[in-house]
């Protein structure tokens, strides 16, 4: 779960985190990366209205011009002086529905006692009645940290495949030679601020411990000794980010076709399928996993939040997200719903197209751009 100060968007990295009053409405600073899967590739400087004109000079009338201009001058980023005054709150975030409680002063003992409550459906044919929800037996299991510690080579420099302002993530085998990935919760200095990130934490858990899907992360436990920490399985090809923008092949056009697919399915699922709706909030190249076989994933749910049955939406303050993938709705007026994932996978969609982000290094959006381009062809 996103700029996104990571180590970089390496190979296997589930979910690579950015600090989260960046993560809320950062743009990304990360050059725009077409590398030729357009036919004919088109610059920034397209959507200047200098070079529209000049480009239209004989063929484009007035009128073309007058509208190009207004695109690129009253549209990019109109919203732009709530963007900074945004960036400057540091209002707490509205908590989730999580599955482990609401509180975030959890004792080590009343955390396990509210763990235990899961592990009981273990034993339940039924599942168990957790906080109003069934849970059905789980997949998943408790890690010491002793196993952890082993699995990770004790957390070692070289096993660090992913790095944000809330965990890192750390690349593990375990004795049965099945290889994870482990994000462990750092600690901060604050202690109202460890509060919060326990409580962001257990949100995110609470989410990702009722999704069973194969277009979804799939969790195969938790570790609460020596800290937090949530073991997820490996994605050898990384992230989709990694290699739509970070990889110097171009990505196969058939492999595309396959991720986009994968996503929509995982959201119908998330949306229509599952025990509650959820809101993933957070959809993006970066936090979508690419199993061995290309198969997208849906990761970090650290933002996610349940939609209850009778419930047509949310409204929701402060603003979390990604900037560039925010809809309207969500950005002017906090309002969530399923429409805000599907708008964000749109502009996935226009990212797996053309292969340029979603908010480019001159903080130009791709909907824009693609806005431009329409109305100029």
């Amino acid at each position: 779960m996103l700029v996104e100060e990571t180590i970089g968007e390496t190979e296997g990295n589930p979910e690579m985190e950015s600090p989260r009053g960046l993560r809320k409405m950062e743009p990304c600073e990360d050059e725009p990366s077409p590398r030729g899967v357009l036919e004919v590739p088109v610059t920034d400087s397209d959507y200047s209205s200098s070079s529209c004109a000049s480009s239209s000079s004989g063929e484009k009338t007035a009128g073309q011009r007058t509208l190009v201009r207004d695109i690129s001058n009253g549209l990019q980023w109109k919203g732009k002086g709530m963007f900074d005054a945004l960036k400057k709150k540091s209002a707490r975030r509205f908590s989730t529905i999580p599955l482990l409680g609401t509180s975030y002063e959890l004792s080590r003992r009343n955390l396990r006692r509210r763990l235990a409550r899961i592990w009981t459906a273990e034993d339940e044919e039924e599942g168990a009645d957790v906080d109003g929800m069934i849970v059905t037996k789980p997949s998943w299991r408790n890690f010491d940290f002793a196993e952890l510690a082993a699995a990770t080579g004790n957390f070692k420099p070289e096993n660090l495949v992913g790095k944000g302002g809330q965990a890192e993530v750390y690349k593990g085998l375990l004795s049965n030679g099945q290889i994870i990935a482990v994000k462990k919760l750092m600690k901060k200095d604050k202690e109202k601020e460890n509060e919060d990130r326990v409580g962001d934490f257990l949100g995110e858990l609470g989410i990702i411990a009722h999704i069973s899907h194969p277009n979804a992360a799939r969790l195969l436990g938790f570790g609460i000794d020596g800290g937090l920490h949530l073991v997820l399985q490996f994605s050898p090809h990384g992230s989709l980010a990694s290699l739509l923008f970070g990889s110097e092949e171009s990505m196969d056009w058939k492999v595309r076709f396959k991720v986009a697919v994968g996503i929509a399915e995982g959201l119908r699922y998330l949306h229509h399928e599952c025990h509650r709706r959820i809101i993933h909030r957070d959809i993006k190249a970066s936090n979508i996993l690419l199993t061995e076989d290309y198969e997208a994933q849906i990761s970090d749910f650290g933002l996610a939040k349940w939609l209850p049955e009778k419930w047509t939406h949310h409204v929701v303050f402060p603003i979390e997200g990604t900037f560039g993938y925010l809809s309207p709705e969500y950005f002017m007026h906090g309002i969530v719903d399923e429409k805000t994932d599907v708008f964000a996978y749109g502009v996935l969609l226009l990212e797996l197209i053309t292969g340029r982000r979603a908010v480019d290094s001159t903080q130009q959006s791709l909907v824009i751009w693609v806005c431009i381009c329409y109305a100029i062809a």
